[in-house]
């Protein structure tokens, strides 16, 4: 995990706005798809569209960018059609990227064992 974050948001909505939160998400994932940090950027709901997990991996330095840049423009709307529930961080990240992941009630997991492909 080295140099590289993993974060999975878990978030409720009202199914009732899941067409405007789907298409929200689709715009997301477009202008992330741009960032040269971002490795993986993913969005994924259950059968009753009430819940929704964003999966997302970064090469540390490209977390930052990600929320100030690209999230940013479009935070207001994101948080009018979803509650982030709970955010969990995987990995190790610096005291900057702590202060904004804090601000949604950050959980964090240090790295233990493992490998990535």
């Amino acid at each position: 995990m080295e140099d590289t974050l993993y974060t999975l948001y878990h978030l409720s909505i009202d199914p009732g706005d899941f067409e405007k939160f789907r298409d929200l998400a689709e715009t997301l994932v477009e202008a992330t798809s741009k960032e040269p940090g971002t490795t993986i950027y993913e969005y994924v709901v259950n059968p009753a569209r009430t819940e929704v997990h964003i999966i997302e991996r970064y090469r540390t330095a490209g977390l930052l960018p990600h929320v100030e840049q690209t999230f940013a423009p479009y935070a207001a709307r994101f948080l009018e059609l979803a509650k982030i529930e709970r955010v969990f961080v995987y990995g190790d990240p610096t005291p900057e990227i702590r202060v904004k992941l804090d601000e949604f009630g950050a959980i964090y997991f240090a790295p233990l064992a493992g490998f990535a492909l």
